[in-house]
């Protein structure tokens, strides 16, 4: 009962520290554009919410840091909040519901939120390596 309420704690307070603090990044201005893109190009979205943690916001910054020291302008990430109803379609489109990292190309969708939130502060080599890993093996 005790390792109940202690589980319970601890992720309402995970819950609690991500809606703390409301920041908004420099690429909002990228906005709700669902483009049909061939099937060769990348796309990295982060989907985040207004209120943002320092995990939330540790995951867009290793993962802005990783695709530029990889693979410079060539894949870019492409963050949206997904509360706001301006991305309302992408956020269809990848039925997100919550803080979502995304890599894709064409059909193939891989989502890397869990691997994203468990190492971007702690570990961001870790979460680093996932991408570009996850990358090379979808090209």
């Amino acid at each position: 009962m005790k390792a109940k309420i202690l589980i319970l704690f601890i992720a309402t307070s995970i819950f609690v520290a991500c809606n703390q603090g409301s920041q908004k990044t420099n690429n909002e201005q990228v906005r709700n554009e669902v483009t049909q893109d061939s099937d060769t190009l990348f796309h990295v979205y982060y989907f985040y919410a207004t209120h943002r943690c320092p995990t939330c916001q540790a995951v867009e910054t290793v993962t802005k840091e990783t695709l530029k020291e990889f693979y410079g302008d060539k894949i870019v990430l492409q963050s949206y909040n997904f509360e706001e109803d301006v991305n309302k379609a992408l956020v269809e489109k990848f039925q997100v519901s919550g803080q979502t990292l995304l890599i894709v190309k064409g059909d193939k969708k891989a989502n890397l939120t869990g691997n994203a939130f468990m190492n971007a502060k702690t570990k961001p080599e870790m979460l680093k390596e996932k991408i570009r890993t996850t990358i090379e093996s979808m090209k």
